[in-house]
């Protein structure tokens, strides 16, 4: 078995025994979404974030979720990911009810079944790129022979072989952002939720994190959920779902 082969095939189930049940998972489903809403505050000053929104995604599949600023994109990947809790509606990840799951369920997934890519890449300043992708196999306490090789084949995938020992504040934007792929790729998860993962770059480093999510995501029969705003990547989608207003609508 090939090194990258090793990484496909290492984590995914790190969730494991003991995580949100399961509920109905359907062949080749990682994400179903049935009618749901969010609103925050409450009488005129309610903020209906997300309204009665239902989809879903498949496995290798790429969905942009786009919309202006304000259209519920954050929200819904929050909720998705178990972020967040809808007021109404379900959610169902790889089988498995996120709206119904306790906090220790929600961790597990957030762990082993949901990786996050944030626009702000959230990697932290003190620790080299290496060690930043190797956080998530510590907390699912990967023995460290394993965590060094699966780190440095995540670092070769995102093109970062080289910078291993570099912080943060040494590497390009572009370039911490893939280290933050390599680190939400760390625990195989079923589905990579991206909000945003674009907006503090430039338009061809953009372009760039949009083709590596798009290649992983096919090359390892993941599915990801990609909010942005940029229509110059909507075309790197396989799917693209606009939300208005809170609403999903057709375009």
């Amino acid at each position: 078995m090939s090194r990258r082969d090793m990484v496909v095939t290492g984590a995914a189930g790190a969730a494991g025994a003991g995580g949100p049940a399961r509920a109905g998972a359907v062949p080749g489903e990682v994400v179903r979404v049935s009618g749901v809403s969010r609103t925050f505050g409450r009488g005129e000053h309610a903020v209906h974030a997300v309204r009665d929104v239902s989809f879903s995604a498949d496995r290798g599949e790429l969905v942009a979720v786009r919309g202006r600023s304000g259209a519920g994109k954050t929200t819904l990947l929050n909720i998705v990911g178990g972020l967040d809790r809808p007021n109404s509606g379900q959610v169902v990840v790889a089988g498995q009810e996120v709206t119904a799951a306790g906090e220790a369920e929600l961790l597990r997934l957030r762990r082993g079944t949901v990786g996050f890519v944030f626009q702000t890449f959230g990697l932290v300043p003190i620790l080299s790129a290496a060690e930043n992708v190797g956080v998530p196999l510590r907390l699912a306490q990967v023995p460290a022979a394993e965590r060094e090789q699966r780190v440095a084949v995540l670092l070769e995938l995102v093109g970062l072989g080289g910078h291993a020992a570099q912080r943060p504040y040494e590497l390009s934007g572009g370039q911490q952002q893939r280290v933050a792929v390599a680190r939400a790729l760390a625990n195989e998860p079923d589905l990579l939720i991206a909000d945003e993962p674009t907006g503090q770059l430039d338009s061809e480093t953009g372009r760039s994190i949009m083709d590596l999510l798009r290649a992983v995501v096919h090359a390892r029969g993941m599915t990801a959920l990609v909010a942005t705003h940029d229509p110059a990547l909507i075309d790197l989608a396989d799917r693209v779902l606009t939300l208005r207003d809170g609403r999903l609508v057709d375009e």
